[in-house]
């Protein structure tokens, strides 16, 4: 077969304006048929350099941003608007492809351009990059293709991902200011260990008496910050990377996703934020004709967790053997009554679809209020802990001072 390589071209649209990309080819000549296709003439045609040196783009495992859902929102609305404009599926995703603010979506879009130039339909396209591109995307997709409603499938798309990310954004920004006061503490604490014992310990060894407990724990910590300090440090990173690299599999998700469901305070919190995601993508999937089995097992996939994705598993087993939704969904305990009560009643009256936005928009609510009583729970308590551990630590440090003065008298 040919060797592909890469281009840089430049063409002039209908307009008169001048659009820059980059595709895959095997000879400038099939560069230049492929610009004709996407209604462009082309003015220039060279091969491409994927940089070196400085100019070269470094990617460190773990640690490298990849397409975020909030790309996902904004490309799903404009590629809505423009195809329902009525522009062609190939020059949309050129268009996208080039004006993303994602360096990574854009090279994954400029993929699916040259898959779907191929022959190969935009939802097939999608599924080579299944770690960029969710399930309920790829079938929705998959569902307007079929269904001639393309353009109302990817809005759907986008309002579902607008509405995630609003959702996500709400429980972050209240998470913020108590992360920060977590990080004052651990900050204050070691800043005292390095720098303020050690000149407290000076002073103390020309008392020539022994230390209170608390003080000598203190002396023997700041002495171990040379080494522990690091090692922390370390593991921390270490940590993260191992994080990123192994959340989403089953191993860790079977053994993490039913403590979050259990957790004292935010358990209810990742319930409901649970059920609000399975209604959602439940809901839209109905409403774009996906059948129902394969809405629950695309929906258990997009859930989040791995209780709610087993549960959903157990409901689709009894969907197949012909009962209803409801019916098994009493049986698994992650799902509120309330929740297969208003299924049974939307499966009873036909409108199951509306019957699910409306937990959708509820348990959207519950998420944002309870985070809301979370953090005004959590404020207090994070300020008194603060308190008694930098105060508690002050007074390890005079408590020398105090016994001698007692000694004194």
């Amino acid at each position: 077969m040919p060797t592909m390589t890469g281009y840089a071209y430049k063409g002039r649209d209908a307009s008169g304006k001048i659009v820059k990309g980059r595709v895959d080819a095997t000879s400038e000549a099939q560069v230049a048929s492929r610009l004709r296709v996407m209604g462009l003439s082309p003015v220039s045609i060279e091969q491409a350099s994927d940089g070196t040196g400085l100019n070269r783009e470094i990617s460190i495992p773990g640690l490298s941003k990849g397409v975020t859902l909030k790309d996902l929102a904004i490309m799903s609305r404009q590629m809505s608007t423009m195809s329902g404009a009525g522009l062609s599926l190939l020059r949309t995703l050129t268009i996208l492809a080039e004006q993303t603010e994602s360096a990574g979506l854009a090279k994954i879009l400029a993929r699916v351009r040259d898959d779907v130039e191929a022959g190969t339909s935009l939802s097939d396209a999608m599924r080579k990059h299944p770690r960029d591109f969710p399930p309920i995307m790829i079938n929705m997709v998959r569902a307007g293709e079929t269904g001639g409603f393309l353009d109302n499938a990817l809005a759907t798309v986008a309002t579902n991902f607008e509405k995630e990310v609003e959702l996500r954004d709400s429980i972050k920004s209240a998470m913020t200011y108590p992360v920060i006061v977590i990080i004052m503490c651990f900050v204050s604490v070691a800043a005292m260990l390095i720098f303020i014992v050690p000149i407290f310990e000076t002073m103390f060894a020309g008392f020539g008496a022994d230390l209170p407990a608390p003080t000598m724990l203190l002396v023997i910590l700041s002495k171990q910050m040379v080494w522990l300090g690091p090692l922390v440090l370390v593991l921390t990173i270490a940590g993260t990377v191992w994080w990123r690299q192994n959340k989403n599999t089953d191993k860790v998700r079977r053994t993490v996703d039913p403590l979050k469901l259990k957790a004292p305070v935010f358990g209810p919190l990742m319930t409901k934020l649970s059920v609000a995601r399975f209604a959602r993508n439940f809901s839209d999937m109905i409403g774009a004709g996906v059948p129902i089995l394969q809405a629950l097992q695309i929906v258990g996939e997009t859930s989040g967790n791995w209780v709610v994705e087993n549960a959903l598993t157990r409901v689709q087993d009894a969907v197949r053997q012909g009962q209803s939704i409801s019916a098994p969904l009493i049986d698994e305990k992650v799902f509120p009554p309330m929740v297969t009560q208003m299924i049974a009643v939307g499966e009873d009256s036909g409108a199951l679809e509306q019957m699910l936005d409306k937990i959708a928009d509820f348990y959207d609510q519950e998420v944002k209020t309870t985070t809301a009583q979370l953090t005004a729970l959590i404020e207090p308590l994070l300020i008194a802990f603060l308190g008694i551990v930098v105060g508690g630590m002050i007074v390890a440090l005079y408590l020398p001072i105090f016994s001698i003065y007692t000694a004194i008298e």
